[in-house]
């Protein structure tokens, strides 16, 4: 049983009505959180939150006016929504481009701003940026992915900075592909890029690189960003773990 480290807290959690996202606000409530689910599939927030004893938020985080009306007296944020298009820089969507910025990047900082004024009140806050190892690697037609990564992690160090002397941590945990939706919903993509059949994806591309040759649990990444909100982690800020299965070892 886990033990409720995180009574009378409240976290907040990002793309929580999947995947990592989900995975993170199970981890919260087991360990005593108050989890407030945001997601913008109203059953899917509804559903997890009500599983984990929650509040849903059905928002859209790609509009920047609909942050405002979150919960911004949370302890831990916990930045997880995100999404994936795949495709040559050539062929790129710029909408898309630019819509993957805005729910990746510009909402982080949005929640950041929004959350760190009752954090610094308090002297005490945990913010966790689930990554990825595109955070700090980059793969072809990924454009906007690695790049919205990239800014992530640039953004996470600077609340770092900003928020050492208020007491609040700010780390990105960098998983490799995580068995999530979002990793199967690209295989067919992967597959049409690279030329080869769909069975293939997962062990030619996917896992190419890594020396664990399996996907990672989202429950493997809720424990890591669990963990960097616990009694042991205040000193470590400014930091991205690899989740990665020895992928950035090679």
């Amino acid at each position: 049983m886990t033990s409720e480290i995180f009574t009378g807290r409240a976290a907040l959690v990002t793309g929580g009505g999947s995947g990592i996202g989900r995975a993170c606000a199970e981890a919260f409530a087991a360990a005593g959180a108050l989890v407030h689910v945001v997601d913008i599939d109203a059953e899917s927030a509804k559903a997890v939150a009500d599983a984990v004893g929650g509040v849903p938020h059905a928002v859209d985080l790609t509009d920047a006016g609909a942050i405002p009306g979150l919960p911004a007296a949370v302890d831990i944020l916990v930045n997880s929504a995100g999404t994936q298009h795949v495709a040559p820089i050539e062929e790129f969507d710029p909408h898309r481009f630019e819509l993957i910025q805005r729910l990746m990047v510009t909402a982080p900082f949005l929640l950041l701003k929004h959350c760190l004024p009752h954090m610094y009140g308090q002297e005490w806050g945990r913010v966790v940026n689930i990554s990825s190892v595109h955070g700090l690697r980059a793969s072809p037609f990924k454009s906007a992915y690695v790049a919205a990564k990239h800014g992530l992690e640039g953004l996470s160090k600077v609340a770092a900075l900003e928020g050492a002397a208020h007491g609040v941590t700010s780390n990105c945990v960098n998983p490799g592909y995580v068995r999530t939706p979002l990793v199967e919903g690209q295989i067919a993509d992967q597959a049409a890029v690279h030329g080869i059949a769909p069975q293939d994806v997962v062990s030619d591309v996917l896992l190419d690189r890594s020396a664990i040759k399996r996907l990672i649990e989202p429950a493997e990444v809720a424990a890591v960003a669990r963990w960097l909100c616990g009694p042991h982690t205040g000193y470590i800020t400014g930091a991205s773990l690899p989740v990665d299965g020895g992928w950035g070892a090679s």
